[in-house]
């Protein structure tokens, strides 16, 4: 029987500036399993990225509880919920966030920084990641802007995986690819649920959410429905 790995019940997320509010998640419900692989639909403004910040622990809901592998979050401490961040989710975002003044090896290297792995052991993990998120081991003295976009997005995501999370996080992330590099990353994120990895994707793109196990529509900040996917459909399989 699969694990409960993340849990979100009843989620209400408001926004207000002065006299007005802004309700961006109306009462979501949620249940992710290890080992899942899905996508989260929506227009723009229905409230993804910020279903998956909440999720993320970027951000906290204004009602309701967030639950990973079984304990409360919500009931955590800022620096007690940055060490979950840390060995439990990896983030991949839309534009990549990598640190320009920074080469590739010390991009992936950061989240180990804070677990004091000693810099000879973060180097071997960083270069593994990057294999493994079909990088190439000369991209590592180079600065992010020496790369093409498809290059920065691989970059991203080994920085998400060189901590071996069990989670990971993807906003939008095909929106800033050209259709090659867009195949590339959806094939890698396949390699990585096959080796055991929990991930979801934020997508307005339904050839890459057909890729994924099923795929959750959201509109008006409300879970409204599962779609399963369908693999005909997926950008893998699309003409070149």
């Amino acid at each position: 029987m699969r694990k409960e790995i993340l849990v979100l019940e009843n989620i209400v997320k408001v926004y207000r500036a002065s006299s007005i509010e802004t309700h961006a998640l109306r009462g979501i419900n949620l249940r992710v399993y290890s080992g899942d692989f899905i996508a989260i639909m929506g227009p723009s403004g229905s409230g993804k990225t910020t279903l998956l910040n909440i999720m993320g622990l970027l951000d906290k809901p204004t009602s309701g509880r967030v639950f990973i592998d079984n304990l409360d979050v919500s009931k955590l401490n800022s620096s007690e919920m940055a060490r979950i961040r840390n060995y439990k989710i990896g983030f991949v975002f839309q534009f990549y966030n990598l640190i320009n003044r920074l080469s590739v090896l010390e991009n992936i290297e950061i989240p180990l920084i804070p677990r004091g792995i000693p810099r000879p052991k973060r180097v071997d993990m960083a270069t593994k990641a990057l294999l493994r998120a079909a990088g190439e081991i000369s991209w590592l003295p180079k600065k992010p802007n020496q790369l093409s976009g498809g290059q920065q997005q691989r970059v991203a995501i080994a920085r998400a995986i060189v901590g071996e999370p069990e989670i990971i996080l993807a906003d939008e992330p095909t929106g800033n690819l050209d259709i090659a590099s867009s195949r590339i990353v959806v094939k890698t994120f396949q390699e990585l649920n096959k080796a055991g990895a929990t991930i979801i994707v934020v997508t307005h793109n339904p050839e890459v959410a057909h890729c994924t196990q099923r795929i959750h529509m959201i509109r008006d900040g409300l879970l409204i429905g599962v779609i399963e996917s369908d693999p005909s459909k997926c950008i893998l399989n699309t003409a070149t």
